[in-house]
């Protein structure tokens, strides 16, 4: 019997699965580790080493394999978007934000892009969302909702404490949404993975005047170097360049479904390690961002 159009070969699909596994474990801990890092390290400087790190170990990993090489001008404005946005300005938010939320949650809300990018598609590039996509972005800004308890807000306390970092993460979802807009828009000659020493780049340039004007006496102390190396040198380069192996040996639905262990490992370490409570809300919210994902996947 042969398979369905479209689907990809057997032995490409476990292959799939191993790159899919590799970004799991590396990214399901990020947050976890960047949270325990900033007891000793400032948010900027340590988004700042994140991406410089990436940027020299992707270029090494390239060089290696003889797939280096300068970008075409169709190249800049792919590069661009993912540097300035979905890296840059994306790390810039949400370790800012860790300063307010704990990591957990931060797991979960670091892929809301769901209820950002169905409209902004339909909106800007014209594309035809169909009503479960449409069904998927309300389910996915209910999750947000559930997290962000704004019924708690008018009585001040913790939960209004948290709003700024609520708002930067909210933020940092538009600016990724934003980057996948014009990467569909103006799509690299390249293939992404060979584009990203020079999108880590531009992206630490970003982040380093940020860092000297927001933090000058910042930095990372010694004690969060070994986070600093594994975030900047294993997860970031190589859980990004596992990301994007998976997604191509994948099928949309499997890739997306996938994904979602990210988070849901996320929460379990933060539970664990940093012994962040599992409350309803958690769970209701990160069961609603779960489901919105799946359902936008399969519309």
């Amino acid at each position: 019997m042969t398979g369905a159009p479209n689907t990809p070969p057997r032995a490409t699909t476990l292959e799939g699965y191993r790159y899919l596994a590799v970004s799991v474990v590396l990214f399901g801990g990020v947050w976890p580790v960047t949270k325990d890092a900033l007891a000793h390290a400032t948010p900027l400087w340590f988004a700042f080493n994140r991406c410089a790190m990436a940027a020299a170990v992707t270029l090494l990993l390239l060089a290696g394999m003889r797939r280096l090489r300068w970008p075409a001008r169709g190249d800049i404005a792919c590069i661009l978007a993912i540097g300035l946005l979905q890296l840059g300005g994306f790390f810039a938010l949400t370790h800012t934000a860790l300063a307010f939320i704990p990591a957990g949650r931060m797991a979960i809300l670091t892929n809301v892009t769901v209820f950002w990018l169905i409209p902004l598609s339909w909106w800007v590039l014209g594309e035809r969302v169909s009503s479960p996509q449409w069904l998927a972005a309300a389910i996915g800004l209910l999750g947000v909702g559930v997290l962000m308890q704004p019924w708690t807000m008018t009585g001040g306390g913790a939960t209004l404490d948290a709003l700024p970092g609520y708002l930067m993460l909210l933020g940092s979802s538009l600016f990724w949404s934003l980057a996948i807009l014009v990467t569909r828009r103006l799509p690299p000659r390249l293939p992404v993975m060979e584009l990203l020493p020079w999108c880590f780049a531009i992206a630490a340039l970003l982040l380093l005047p940020l860092a000297l004007w927001r933090e000058p006496a910042g930095g990372i102390g010694p004690p969060s170097w070994p986070h600093a190396a594994f975030i900047g040198a294993v997860a970031a380069p190589i859980g990004t360049w596992s990301t994007i192996e998976a997604g191509r040996r994948l099928s949309g639905i499997r890739a997306s479904v996938g994904f979602l262990v990210v988070p849901a490992l996320g929460v379990v370490i933060s539970n664990l390690w940093l012994g962040e409570a599992l409350g309803w809300d958690v769970l209701a919210g990160g069961g609603l961002i779960a489901a919105s994902v799946v359902l936008a996947a399969k519309g």
